[in-house]
């Protein structure tokens, strides 16, 4: 199978600043694949490599086959959706969302009709005639969203869609995103530095640290099986345990990660130390020191949690520890 988004080798470097360094890179057609990492990592770099607004310093592109590099944005059967919605204020809904049809020349009726499916899609049927001031933050970026469908690209890409959005209208609109994607059956590129995000929503992400891919996989397994230490710590961050705290414990002499939610309260586990507790409403989290080190501890609603203070001990399964490649 052609894959939708095809990475090889592929470079983008400003003067001395290497944006993005030798990314080799596979995206299935109809996959939700997302792109994380934090600020400078380069995955909106990647992003802008396939939409066009970038090119490659080195390297080669191919969006289902054909060669990407040197086409022009327009000619890509791509299409962006942006954090800013980057909606014309002067225009209504429908004639924002009609607006990629009219530069193509498609004719009023046929674009109006195919603008309106569109809002349909989104949930904003009706609203045609209302302009992008009169609309809230998440109406704006269904609008923005509809936009980009009109066109009916092969790969969508979106840039940070969510991060203006509140927290519970960004749940929101992650299931939604999701169930859209599932229904069109199109190859959804998603670039996001928010953990739960990118695990909630993709069949597929690449972790993304100084313009390289750290690791690739489901979320489970990333979220699981980090593969070095600054995947364990920035995917649900994870306790990353030293090789001589790790011996210590019983275990190898190499870097470990132990997830917060793997460890319990146990009256024969290893004695540890309550430094503070946190209420999160669905569970409490401790930070107790143990052996020198700092951990994380996540306890279920309901569970008895220990004052700040109090000795306590802890347990976990051998099967919880991760021993990861190496100290990255």
């Amino acid at each position: 199978m052609t894959p939708a988004v095809r990475f090889q080798q592929v470079s983008r470097h400003f003067g001395q600043v290497r944006a993005v360094d030798g990314v080799d890179l596979e995206i299935a057609p109809g996959e939700f694949f997302a792109m994380l990492g934090p600020s400078g990592s380069g995955k909106t770099t990647c992003l802008r490599l396939i939409a066009g607004f970038e090119q490659p310093t080195s390297g080669h592109i191919q969006i289902f086959g054909e060669t990407a590099e040197g086409v022009p944005p327009y000619r890509r059967n791509v299409n962006t959706v942006f954090q800013d919605y980057a909606l014309f204020p002067h225009l209504n809904i429908l004639d924002n969302v009609a607006y990629g049809l009219m530069v193509k020349g498609v004719g009023k009726a046929e674009r109006i009709k195919a603008a309106g499916d569109a809002l349909e899609l989104v949930k904003l049927p009706g609203y045609g005639t209302r302009r992008p001031g009169q609309l809230s933050g998440g109406q704006r970026q269904r609008v923005a969203l509809a936009r980009a469908l009109v066109n009916k690209p092969k790969v969508l890409l979106l840039d940070e869609p969510l991060g203006a959005l509140d927290l519970k209208l960004r749940e929101q609109m992650q299931e939604e995103l999701k169930s859209l994607q599932r229904a069109l059956g199109i190859t959804f590129v998603f670039v996001t530095h928010d953990q739960g995000e990118a695990l909630s929503m993709a069949d597929r992400v690449a972790v993304f640290n100084d313009g390289n891919i750290v690791q690739e996989g489901t979320p489970q397994d990333i979220y699981r099986r980090p593969k070095n230490r600054f995947v364990a710590d920035f995917v649900g961050s994870s306790n990353v345990i030293a090789p001589d705290l790790m011996a210590s414990l019983g275990g190898e002499r190499r870097w470990a990660s132990l997830r917060p939610e793997a460890i319990r309260l146990a009256g024969d586990g290893v004695e540890a130390q309550v430094d503070n507790a946190s209420f999160l409403g669905a569970a409490t989290r401790l930070t107790v020191g143990l052996q020198g080190a700092r951990l994380h501890v996540m306890l279920p609603a309901g569970a008895d949690v220990p004052v700040v203070g109090a000795g306590i001990r802890l347990g976990w399964q051998p099967g919880d520890i991760h021993y990861m490649d190496d100290a990255a």
